[in-house]
């Protein structure tokens, strides 16, 4: 038996093959021209390293550096690329409720970077949002306590108006929070052996393979968006599993592109997490979406020996009255097709045909480990008690359009624009308070709010959907659509270093639809 803490690099475990990936062969976008390419198809898929840090004096430590480096993603060619400890994206960071850990982050980059926590509560001076900045040659070490429950979360850039390229280039990786009641329950928990984590993104490529990233207005409008999927940094990778049922762990790292996830063979399968941990009782349903930001636990079950394949649709974000206003509440939307294109807008328009990527292809496995029986019952949540609220406070989303939105006025909360010298809200600590968020552009804006992970009341005035019932930390406000979520503050106050809330499509935060919240004793 492998134990997850084993598993360094790409991994080949037996059982049924899934490949993960898109198109077979590539389009380079450049100044001279196009060139067809074919993708380094057929490889395994890349399991990122497992890295459970040192213990020093009761704390556990983790030496993280922010590198350059080289990666090969197509055939014949070399794409420059941002890693944390490696070329791409970085190791699974895993770490237990309740200790305490440090975080040495260095840097080796030629510009400054920033090395956000997403998910967790934590000090503002720890969060690694813009007012952590780390220059180049420099080393930053927050601590801090896990403080949340078991679940996926996950790190990258937070630098100001340098999120999207940073993030794009590969500053990004996922981090495993363990605890004991979590670990207790019969689920898939062998890490990349049945219990594997998919970092979804989509690039464009120029054509001598550098990443494409455009800061033209429609990419800026729209977020940048690619042709090309890459799972943990791979495109079209095989993975062989043991098991008769797989846990997936996903993480929406695009940018700016929403996904459906579901088999082509309509099976189902158990949604049994998302942004913040477990749910209650396991969801049984046939697709989720993911915006930016988001991340959903599933669970597979692989025993009838058919094949199946597990396909990523992207979603329109434009014009979403009809399709997601309504059907947001179980998250169900229309299938729409992706109208904005791909590959940065550069060959295709905002009205392209639908984009249907391949994720997963499983085929029967010769051998397969006992099944797991998949509970019933999983983590119990406290309820929803919104009279405890004692505030609420309305975030009206805009976006303006032509010069306006270049000039850095068009993406705005509340009618503002980012300022790091403005602060513009301050919270009471150990309160609860309901925010109100109003969606007045024509597009949909994941919302993201450091520091706490919330529960979403309704959707306008509607009880949310099975997908929304869990701990979420980023919510899906659709054009023309009221969100309301309850949030609590607790134990950690700053009189001077504010946490962000802001609009999980890269571009548009660093665009300036963000804003900063203090909280106070």
């Amino acid at each position: 038996m492998v134990n997850r803490r084993s598993v360094i690099g790409a991994a080949v475990l037996g059982g049924g093959v899934i490949a993960i990936g898109g198109m077979a062969t590539r389009q380079f976008i450049g100044g001279q021209g196009a060139a067809s390419v074919r993708a380094t198809s057929g490889r395994s898929l890349l399991i990122p390293p497992l890295y459970s840090g040192e213990r020093e004096n009761g704390i556990r430590v983790f030496d993280l550096k922010l590198q350059r480096g080289v990666s090969q993603f197509l055939e014949g060619v070399q794409t420059p690329t941002i890693g944390i400890n490696q070329s791409y994206l970085g190791p699974t960071l895993e770490m237990y409720a309740g200790e305490t850990v440090r975080m040495n982050v260095s840097s080796d980059l030629s510009e400054t970077a920033t090395v956000h926590w997403h998910g967790f509560h934590l000090p503002a001076r720890a969060d690694g949002g813009p007012h952590q900045p780390i220059a180049p040659g420099s080393t930053w070490s927050p601590s801090f306590v896990v403080k949340q429950r078991a679940s996926m979360f996950w790190y990258h850039s937070h630098a100001h108006r340098r999120s999207g390229p940073q993030v794009y280039q590969g500053l990004a990786g996922a981090i495993y929070v363990r605890d004991d009641e979590s670990e207790r329950l019969d689920l898939p928990n062998d890490y990349g052996v049945d219990d594997i984590p998919l970092i979804v993104q989509d690039r464009a490529f120029n054509r001598d393979g550098s990443f494409a990233y455009s800061t033209s207005m429609r990419d800026v409008m729209m977020g940048m968006m690619g042709d090309t999927l890459l799972v943990n940094g791979i495109v079209d990778p095989v993975f062989e599993a043991r098991s008769d049922l797989l846990r997936i762990r996903l993480l929406n790292g695009s940018n700016a592109r929403f996904y459906r996830f579901g088999f082509d063979d309509g099976r189902p399968f158990m949604q049994i997490g998302s942004d913040g941990g477990l749910f209650e009782q396991p969801y049984r349903t046939n697709n989720v979406v993911l915006a930016p930001g988001e991340r959903a636990q599933i669970v597979v079950d692989l025993s009838d020996g058919r094949p199946t394949i597990l396909r990523a649709d992207s979603l329109e974000t434009m014009g979403m009255m009809g399709m997601m206003g309504g059907g947001m509440g179980n998250r169900g939307m229309r299938d729409s097709g992706d109208r904005m294109g791909g590959s940065g807008g550069r060959r295709e328009g905002m009205m392209d045909e639908r984009r249907r990527f391949t994720v997963l292809n499983i085929r029967p496995a010769a051998q397969r480990r006992q099944a797991i029986v998949m509970p019933s019952r999983l983590i119990a949540l406290a309820p929803v008690e919104p009279e405890t609220a004692i505030k609420t406070r309305r975030f009206m989303l805009q976006m303006g359009m032509g010069m306006n939105m270049m000039r850095g006025g068009g993406f705005t909360i509340n009618g503002k624009s980012m300022d790091m010298q403005r602060i513009d809200e301050t919270v009471k600590v150990n309160t609860t308070e309901i925010w109100q968020i109003e969606n007045a552009s024509m597009m949909a804006h994941p919302f993201h709010i450091h520091d706490v992970q919330f529960r979403v009341l309704d959707r306008d005035g509607r009880q949310p959907g099975p997908q929304d019932r869990g701990l979420k930390d980023t919510v899906v406000v659709a054009p023309r659509e009221v969100v309301r979520v309850l949030l609590r503050f607790e134990e950690y106050t700053d009189s001077e270093l504010p946490y962000m809330y802001h609009c999980h499509i890269l571009e548009h935060e660093d665009a300036g639809m963000m804003g900063q919240f203090l909280v106070k004793a």
